[in-house]
């Protein structure tokens, strides 16, 4: 199985801790990159400062309560994008907000996933996101 460029945008250490665990138990070879604020997400896509050698990611796993620029900022950013818009964004986030929630696929977010509290049903959640965005959809190959 093929594996597919990660961008993890999360400000947690525990979350993305967890998160690189999950991933790398599926023993899927993807490549995963992780910054910490939003600012960081929007240099990393544009290739800026350390950035310069990052390769455009196929799937970023994006937190909405993030430091600098939050996570509803960076998907707006993502999705007016030329170059970026067809990239899959997946908000995977603490906050059930309603408000949250519609504002995210109002900005085509491609799904919105609440991290769960317990630690092996948030295992569970980012196995299954992988699993999905690796195994079953297809990806376009050139953006």
């Amino acid at each position: 199985m093929t594996g597919i460029s990660i961008l993890l945008v999360e400000d947690n250490e525990g979350d993305i801790i967890l998160t690189l665990e999950a991933l790398k138990e599926n023993k899927i070879a993807n490549t995963i990159r992780v910054v910490r604020d939003g600012l960081q997400a929007m240099k990393f896509l544009n290739k800026e400062g350390q950035y310069i050698a990052e390769s455009t990611p196929d799937l970023i796993l994006l937190d909405i309560n993030l430091p600098k620029v939050d996570g509803k900022e960076v998907l707006s950013f993502i999705k007016n994008h030329e170059d970026y818009k067809s990239i899959p964004v997946v908000m995977l986030t603490t906050s059930t907000s309603e408000k949250d929630i519609l504002d995210s696929y109002k900005a085509y977010a491609n799904c919105y996933i609440a991290k769960p509290v317990d630690l092996g049903k948030f295992m569970d959640v980012v196995k299954s996101i992988e699993n999905f965005w690796v195994t079953i959809v297809q990806l376009p190959i050139n953006r």
